[in-house]
């Protein structure tokens, strides 16, 4: 059994930076109630109704073609919500 880290971090109203021991692992959209959460691993919806543990989720697999190419999409990803929330 080995050590795990995750780490959240909000970036703007509704939106978290996850970081793992690897690198940024996801960043997530919404709220409470809904969600999307755009990983390395592909896309996860969750609709939820808040206090009452009931949810439901889907998840969409999408591999890129380059490793090079995730990590760009994930500064672009970062860059316009960093933008958004300073102006």
């Amino acid at each position: 059994m080995g050590f795990n880290f995750r780490k959240s971090f909000k970036i703007a109203p509704g939106v978290k930076l996850n970081v793992s021991k690897k690198g940024i692992s996801s960043v997530s959209l919404g709220g409470k109630s809904a969600r999307v959460n755009l990983g390395k691993k592909g896309t996860r919806t969750t609709v939820g109704i808040p206090k009452t543990g009931l949810s439901y989720a889907q998840h969409a697999r999408s591999k890129p073609k380059t490793k090079s190419s995730v990590h760009w999409i994930w500064i672009g990803i970062i860059v316009f919500f960093i933008l958004i929330w300073i102006f």
